[in-house]
């Protein structure tokens, strides 16, 4: 159902004028009244602007636009979990990792995995100096964690089903990514009751 259009005024009170201003807010727009009134949620940004909240329309499994909602977040994850994966699984295997490995992994250019562990030095998942080897920080050893194990449940899953090793290796790449936690505890229990019959 439409959100009250009656409410934007008092949003606009608070983010675009009057109080909102004195915080440095920014004007709202046009569409943001528009996503507002047609019910898209809509809420306030870290710098006092307006941001669609994309995190509730996720949890709204009605709303038209939360399969799409889902599936852009977990592309935009993607690229970290698999170079924290990769940072965790080098330095298992050879003590250390450094930039040279994460651009002979992925086969990019060291520009390209420079820029990519640059963002994640941002987000606290990953920390390095100059001439020095990538480590993982608390917060990208929880994730490269979940990450393997998720792996491994979807990979041990494919393969109970009958998907040959190959194939299950390269599906279990992409599809780790896009699992919910339902389907993986799924996953994770047929796998058991496989085992167990």
């Amino acid at each position: 159902m439409a959100a009250p259009c009656s409410h934007w005024i008092r949003l606009w009170y608070n983010l675009g004028s009057g109080r909102g201003a004195a915080n440095g807010a920014r004007r709202p727009t046009r569409r943001h009244r528009q996503l507002y009134c047609s019910g898209i949620p809509v809420a306030a940004s870290i710098n006092g602007g307006l941001r669609i909240a994309q995190d509730k329309v996720l949890t709204e499994t009605n709303h038209p636009s939360a399969p799409h909602q889902r599936t852009r977040h977990d592309h935009a994850s993607e690229t970290a979990e698999d170079y924290v994966e990769a940072v965790a699984d080098i330095i298992d295997a050879e003590g250390s990792c450094r930039l040279k490995d994460l651009a002979q992994r992925f086969a990019v250019s060291h520009v390209t995995a420079n820029r990519i562990v640059a963002r994640l030095v941002s987000k606290e998942l990953l920390s390095t100096e100059p001439y020095r080897p990538i480590e993982l920080t608390s917060a990208g050893r929880k994730l490269a964690r979940e990450c393997k194990d998720r792996h491994r449940i979807v990979h041990a899953f494919l393969l109970a089903i009958g998907v040959d090793e190959q194939t299950a290796a390269i599906d279990a790449e992409g599809i780790e990514h896009h699992v919910s936690k339902k389907t993986l505890a799924r996953f994770e229990a047929f796998i058991t009751q496989k085992d167990a019959s």
